[in-house]
């Protein structure tokens, strides 16, 4: 039978420190995690509870996955994992791949996919009473981000840490945005949390722009270990953008 898993001491404090700099849950707070299946939500899950059962404020819990119907991605068996959890847990299935072909135009995609999967996370919120929405990017994603911004679209943006949906009607939060990428994985192997295998044949056809990225941010780190810590510091007035 799985149980929640304790975050390392270092984990805890850098999330609750973002979601604290950033105002990111409030009193009775409706959250819904979008649960990818990855290291990184999953690792958000067990966080989020962790929170859940110690901050001074109420909140609910609940998670959602969107499967994309594609082959050799089967994200379904997080649907036992999550009921031996006992987390309220939304389950869709919509067909990505095929939308795409009919209707993505120029775009990638990646970027289809993920407009398409956000599209359905709100929707999810709003039937169900949710009115904020939990991402699990990390400081690494911020990072790609930032530096695809600047390289391809002349623009210094990155990820925002808090804000709202352009309808106005759902937050958006992402709570591991001081976190690197290693301590969640760290995190995931330790506990020996159930990752889905990230294996779509669309996403992994060609390199992508994000992916050079982490290799360039590698690179860079190995002779500049502070890279990451003068990174957050140049990334935190663009992460505030939008806060409510």
């Amino acid at each position: 039978m799985p149980e929640f898993c304790r975050p390392s001491r270092n984990l805890a404090s850098l999330c609750g420190r973002a979601i604290a700099d950033f105002a990111m849950i409030g009193e009775n707070d409706r959250i819904l995690l979008g649960l990818s299946g990855g290291k990184d939500s999953l690792s958000l899950l067990h966080i989020l509870k962790y929170f859940q059962q110690r901050a001074p404020v109420k909140f609910d819990l609940a998670a959602v996955t969107v499967d994309p119907m594609v082959e050799d991605f089967d994200p379904s068996p997080l649907i036992p994992y999550l009921q031996a959890l006992g987390i309220e847990y939304h389950y869709r299935r919509e067909p990505i791949l095929d939308m795409a072909v009919a209707h993505m135009g120029n775009n990638s995609y990646c970027a289809f996919c993920s407009r398409i999967k956000r599209g359905v996370i709100y929707n999810t919120a709003r039937r169900h009473g949710f009115n904020v929405v939990a991402l699990a990017q990390h400081l690494d994603d911020l990072a790609e981000s930032f530096l695809m911004s600047a390289f391809f679209a002349g623009k210094l943006k990155t990820m925002k840490a808090h804000y709202v949906n352009d309808t106005g009607d759902l937050r958006v939060i992402r709570p591991l945005v001081y976190v690197r990428e290693r301590m969640t994985d760290a995190f995931a192997e330790s506990n020996a949390l159930p990752v889905i295998p990230d294996s779509c044949p669309a996403c992994f056809s060609q390199p992508t722009q994000r992916q050079h990225m982490k290799q360039l941010l590698a690179r860079e780190e190995t002779q500049n270990r502070l890279l990451f810590k003068s990174l957050l510091s140049t990334l935190k007035p663009l992460m505030r953008e939008g806060m409510p």
